[in-house]
């Protein structure tokens, strides 16, 4: 058994249950904005999501944003 590491990862089932509005990328399903955590690896691999337009893009930064702030996370500047 895999030692504890205080985090909470979501599971398979519970990302299932997991209204696409938590997520940056509702349509992909793609990074969940649940928690602080799962808000700074959003902002982090921000770049990495592949496949989706200009305007998913920016409609993805504004609700990692407003994430953001609602977990207390400073956000200068959008990954480039």
């Amino acid at each position: 058994m895999a030692p504890k590491t205080g985090k909470h990862p979501l599971s398979s089932r519970a990302e299932r249950e997991t209204p696409s509005t938590k997520f940056a990328f509702p349509k992909e399903r793609k990074e969940p904005l649940t928690d602080a955590s799962h808000v700074r690896n959003a902002i982090a691999r921000f770049n990495q999501v592949e496949g989706v337009s200009a305007s998913e893009r920016d409609a993805a930064w504004r609700r990692i944003k407003a994430a953001a702030k609602k977990y207390g996370i400073e956000v200068s500047h959008r990954p480039r």
